[in-house]
């Protein structure tokens, strides 16, 4: 059961059930407000009978036999004294011009609102309905239905007298009547009938369900959703039923239209009215309710019920109960629903009051929200609706929603929705600010203040820093590195760390904030200085970024001690305002810091820092032996007696015998390396590289009474000197470890290197015989000689202009031509002539391939 609500909570109390809205977490579909003002009067003294419903105005008929015009808010603009009896009904044309009243002593009116024609009739019966044609305004015959005992037809003639058609009877009191476009509905007490007046022809008959209701005391309810569709409840049976044009092949004696019921279905209470909203239903239900203590039953609230009929059954969407006045002392026939065809408007009437519904716009959605305290679906459909709201404000929800999550504890999200709803009011900014103060939420709110173009006071953001450095030094840090120095005195909050400072001297958060201020103050020296303390990674960024490099000279090596790579890579990248000299000069004393500036420096260059190449050497014999070698090799600066004497003295045998063969002493190095290294490989590779006759025999003869070197020469030196000669030294009864697959290998070897040789050969053959044929070809071809070509000699062209005349024309292989007569009568070979241009270019002559003559 749903919660109602109408446009004032006070009003929509009045009516509705509370305690259903209390617990109720479902949104209602529609609002509720009493109609008063006239109606308020009326209902005093009297009660409602009967109302009908037009887009411009409502007639209400009562008991005591008058008819009001009202307007839609309910005031009084016309009184009709009728009768002395009950109004039983109503009924308006389409354009609200005409209207036909009938009242339970047999009285029938129809006549003009706005002229004097009209028809007046008395019954001998209580007339219970009556219904005007809805083009009665437009239409000559004036056609209007009454319903008692009998349904009559009342249409002018013309001779403008009134004519009398009897359209059913016999089957009890017509209890209503409803008539749309051509088609007139009424309810007896057997069933609905449907009449075709175009073709006037009755079409339908639907019969009533529950026989056992009075027809009297639970009337038929009819309802037309259009043109076509029929909406019946009877009872707690409702019916849909549309009207439909039969196949012309099956008519014969047939109706040309016929009903088909597309829903049936039972309700939980009996119906008193009905009306459509969309493809919906709005039904109006009478309720009683059964008392255990009592054992009786009692009439209760009666229900407005919003429906999804089904074919068969159907779903409930919404259900309200009102508390309309004097329910207990109502019964089902005392209630009446009519709607607007126009705006979504349902009239509840019973007696003593008339209720208002409609359905719930935007601004009722954000009050049901706001009252179940769902803020944050209120501001969001605010924001979505902003432009179709009128009477909420989304900064008005959005601080109601910011309300709710302070007094709930909630502060953080508070103080992130405070960014949303307080925009670029810095007012509401600057209040919402103490206001957290005051509930000593500030650090809630220091990370959402505005810190862009739009910006408070600097006293606000100064209050947030304070209070985060007496409480959160590191909460303090964060603010500092977020908010733009522009936002607040930088001097005052450098004092107030200053004084912190002065308590915890060594705290390493208050100092690098320190250094991040004096940063945004451009005191960058005093930044410097607290960076280079802590060892702080920006200290590189902060020199680049600000060009510090003057101001780091005499701190080299506290930068070096700090980081060595990244100290080196910027040193060295900026060589301009920090010489080689000058680091040189800072580091002299820290020699294992000035090695790994000067090693970075030679893998940059090998030149730019040669006047310290003999320095690196005991440098790099000092700290750094691996890199000795690669240096020695690569410096062409390096002194080598220096560097020799340096490994020398420290028994570097490798470096020594690259120092060694490097400056001509290349023996002495293969000794080294036989004597002290006793490595056999390395002396071939030596011996290799070298590719020295004596050293190769120095070797031989050093590993000639040593197997195993026997053994390395053996199986390495087949490709650079003749093994025989190995061979023949070696005495005889001399045991060489793997001497045979030494041997195999020799001979394996000698056998690669005659096949490369016979490959080679074939090659060279094949190559040389193609090259030959290709050429041969090429000789052979004929060369093209037109008007185009000129002697190379005369310039003339090579052609006569007369061709009767004899000529003589050589051509070369190189395709010069010459007139015959303009070549030398002999070469340089008797016999032989060649082309004068390639032979003064120093190009191989070409010898002449073709003599043409005529």
């Amino acid at each position: 059961m749903s919660e109602v609500e109408g446009q004032e909570r006070k009003q929509s109390g009045e009516f509705t059930d509370e305690s259903e809205e209390e617990d109720s977490e479902e949104e209602p579909k529609l609002k509720y407000e009493r109609l008063s003002n006239g109606v308020t009067e009326i209902l005093h003294s009297d009660a409602a009978s009967c109302m009908t419903v037009h887009d411009k105005f409502l007639a209400l008929g009562t008991h005591f036999g008058k008819v009001f015009l009202l307007d839609i808010q309910g005031n009084i603009t016309q009184k009709f004294d009728l009768s002395s009896v009950k109004i039983n009904q109503i009924s308006l044309d389409e354009s609200g011009e005409h209207v036909g009243i009938c009242s339970e002593d047999g009285k029938v009116q129809v006549f003009g609102l706005y002229t004097r024609e009209g028809f007046h009739e008395s019954f001998d019966c209580p007339i219970k309905v009556v219904a005007l044609h809805p083009q009665f305004s437009r239409s000559n015959y004036k056609q209007f239905v009454t319903g008692g005992n009998k349904l009559l037809l009342y249409e002018r003639n013309w001779l403008n007298r009134w004519k009398t058609s009897v359209l059913h009877e016999g089957e009890g009191t017509i209890t209503n009547v409803k008539w749309r476009a051509n088609l007139i509905a009424w309810a007896n007490n057997l069933g609905v009938k449907i009449y075709d007046f175009s073709t006037k022809q009755r079409i339908t008959n639907v019969l009533r369900d529950n026989v056992s209701l009075r027809p009297d005391m639970y009337p038929c309810s009819l309802c037309w959703k259009d043109d076509a569709t029929l909406i019946v409840g009877w009872g707690n049976s409702i019916k849909i039923c549309v009207v439909k044009v039969r196949n012309p092949t099956e008519m014969r004696d047939l109706p040309n239209r016929y009903v088909e019921i597309v829903s049936a279905f039972e309700t939980e209470f009996f119906i008193c009215g009905l009306a459509p909203l969309a493809d919906q239903l709005v039904s109006l239900f009478f309720v009683q309710e059964y008392l255990d203590q009592m054992d009786e039953e009692v009439r209760a609230r009666p229900r407005l019920d919003i429906i999804q009929p089904l074919p068969e059954s159907c779903e409930e969407i919404s259900s309200d109960a009102l508390s309309v006045r004097c329910y207990q002392d109502n019964e089902c026939r005392d209630y009446r629903l009519e709607h607007s065809e126009g705006e979504p408007l349902f009239y509840i009437i019973s007696p003593k009051d008339i209720v208002v519904a409609k359905e719930r716009d935007q601004d009722d959605h954000i009050d049901w929200l706001l009252e179940k305290k769902k803020y944050e679906e209120a501001l969001m459909a605010a924001e979505i609706s902003f432009k179709n709201i009128k009477r909420h404000d989304v900064q008005k929800i959005g601080m109601a929603y910011i309300n709710h999550l302070v007094e709930n504890r909630d502060y953080d999200t508070a103080a992130r929705k405070c960014q949303k709803v307080l925009g670029k009011n810095m007012e509401l900014w600057e209040n919402e600010v103490y206001r957290f103060k005051t509930i000593g939420q500030l650090k809630a709110i220091s990370q959402y203040l505005p810190r862009g173009d739009l910006r408070l006071r600097p006293a606000i953001y100064e209050m947030i820093l304070h209070e985060f450095l007496k409480t959160d030094y590191e909460g303090f840090a964060t603010l500092i590195r977020e908010w733009p120095g522009e936002l607040y005195n930088n001097m005052a909050i450098v004092q107030a760390v200053n004084d912190h400072l002065k308590r915890d001297p060594t705290n390493s958060t208050l100092l690098t904030t320190l250094a991040e201020l004096y940063t945004y103050d451009q005191r960058y020296d005093r930044a410097l200085e607290i960076y280079l303390r802590l060892r702080h990674k920006d200290v590189y960024q902060l020199i680049h970024k600000h060009n510090l490099f003057s101001s780091i000279e005499d701190k080299i090596v506290l930068l070096m001690e700090f980081d060595k790579e990244k100290a080196v890579d910027m040193l060295l990248d900026n060589e301009d305002k920090i010489s080689i000299d000058r680091v040189v000069q800072e580091l002299d004393g820290r020699p294992e810091l000035l090695h790994v500036y000067l090693h970075k420096l030679f893998k940059r260059d090998h030149h730019r820092g040669q006047k310290y190449h003999e320095r690196q050497i005991g440098l790099y014999a000092e700290y750094d032996r691996p890199n000795l070698l690669p240096f020695l090799r690569d410096s062409t600066h390096c002194p080598l007696e220096k560097a020799l004497e340096i490994c020398q003295q420290r028994n570097f045998v490798e470096e020594t015998v690259f120092l060694l063969s490097r400056m001509g002493n290349c023996r002495r190095a293969l000794q080294m390396i036989m004597e002290e290294l006793e490595d056999v490989d390395k002396a071939i590779e030596f011996a290799k590289e070298q590719d020295d006759a004596e050293l190769w025999e120095d070797l031989i003869s050093y590993s000639i009474d040593k197997p195993p070197f026997i053994t390395g020469l053996l199986n390495n030196i087949g490709t650079h000197v003749d093994p025989i000669l190995l061979i023949k030294r070696i005495k005889e009864g001399m045991e060489i470890p793997n001497l045979r697959d030494s041997l195999v290998k020799i001979l394996h070897d000698y056998n690669l290197q005659i096949l490369l040789r016979e490959g080679c050969k074939k090659i060279l053959v094949a190559d040389s015989l193609s090259l030959l044929q290709k050429m041969h070809r090429t000789q052979t071809r004929a060369v093209r000689v037109d008007e185009g070509n000129i002697c190379e000699s005369c310039h003339s062209s090579i052609l006569p202009s007369d061709m009767a005349q004899s000529f003589s024309v050589v051509v070369f292989h190189c395709r010069h031509m010459f007139h015959k007569e303009c070549l030398p009568s002999s070469g340089p070979i008797p016999g032989t002539q060649f082309c004068n241009i390639c032979s003064a270019k120093k190009r191989r002559p070409g010898s002449g391939i073709l003599e043409m003559k005529k």
